[in-house]
């Protein structure tokens, strides 16, 4: 879609899963369920994403080419939340990072996978968890509030959470950054601008239904509750590999959930021009060789 004279465009992207190869991982990081997670990886979860480094230097062709001025991203950027995987992430995002008005994130469950993976992400992607607001931090660097332009606002919460349990993926935000949305939202330093949030894992699921314990956002009632003060923005989150929009009745603010930009046949992303008076949102995708709108753009609320 043009981009409008004086709007800020934003970039939505999630669940990129740079893997290396396994014999990086130390031998002592692979009891319990990460090695369970790389026999998934060598089996079937890794044919699945073979081209992840070369479609991320396409999606930074795309970006440049669409105008981009911001580039929101929602977590998981590895499979097993080693070392090696956070650094080689970090290098292949790099491009990303030089979007003229910034680059906001948060982890995904994957970057913190297990306990021995805590800390890491912040020290690989530390430069990025910059807020403008630190008054406003409850809980070590969270939420970040990011200022952008005169007229958007980044407020984002971290719901990963290390999962040693073999089957479980469920994520929660701790109650201090919940307790201090709403006065964020009420801030008058945010007043007047369009509040992207942004989070890892899915309030809800394209069908409108929550996720289901073991694998969503378990305190996701609570979360959605504390965003019905958004008067004009987005909740923005990954987890869930489908692209897809959502109006959740009691929310002004839509979801958008970007699934995997780069697992192959669910590759999705959003595009988002945010201008004073107006705010349309457009999806994308993997078309033949590269990344191009797939849908018509539409109002956001």
């Amino acid at each position: 879609m043009d981009k409008p004279h004086g709007a800020i465009r934003v970039l939505h992207v999630s669940d990129i899963h740079v893997d290396v190869p396994l014999r990086h991982v130390p031998l002592g990081g692979w009891a319990g369920k990460r090695l369970m997670g790389g026999a998934n990886l060598v089996l079937r979860r890794g044919k699945h994403f073979r081209r992840v480094r070369e479609k991320v230097k396409v999606l930074d062709r795309f970006w440049r080419e669409a105008g981009v001025d911001l580039v929101l991203c929602t977590g998981d950027y590895t499979v097993l939340g080693t070392e090696a995987e956070l650094a080689a992430a970090r290098e292949v995002i790099a491009p990303l990072t030089e979007a003229p008005l910034g680059f906001v994130t948060v982890p995904g469950n994957h970057d913190v996978y297990v306990p021995d993976a805590v800390g890491r992400f912040e020290r690989f992607f530390g430069d990025l968890l910059e807020t403008d607001l630190p008054d406003l931090k409850t809980d070590g660097d969270w939420p970040i509030v990011r200022l952008v332009g005169d007229t958007v606002a980044v407020v984002a919460v971290n719901s990963a959470r290390p999962n040693p349990h073999p089957w479980r993926s469920s994520g929660r935000i701790p109650d201090p950054q919940l307790d201090a949305l709403p006065g964020i939202f009420s801030d008058s330093r945010l007043a007047g601008r369009f509040v992207f949030v942004i989070t890892h894992y899915a309030p809800r699921l394209a069908s409108g239904k929550p996720d289901s314990f073991t694998h969503g956002l378990v305190n996701a009632e609570a979360f959605l509750s504390q965003c019905a003060a958004v008067e004009r923005g987005a909740i923005l989150h990954g987890h869930v590999h489908h692209c897809f929009h959502l109006q959740v009745e009691g929310l002004r603010a839509s979801l958008f959930g970007a699934g995997s930009t780069t697992q192959d046949d669910r590759e999705g992303l959003w595009l988002f021009d945010i201008e004073p008076d107006r705010v349309r949102a457009a999806r994308g995708g993997w078309v033949g060789d590269r990344y191009a709108l797939t849908g018509s753009p539409f109002a956001v609320t």
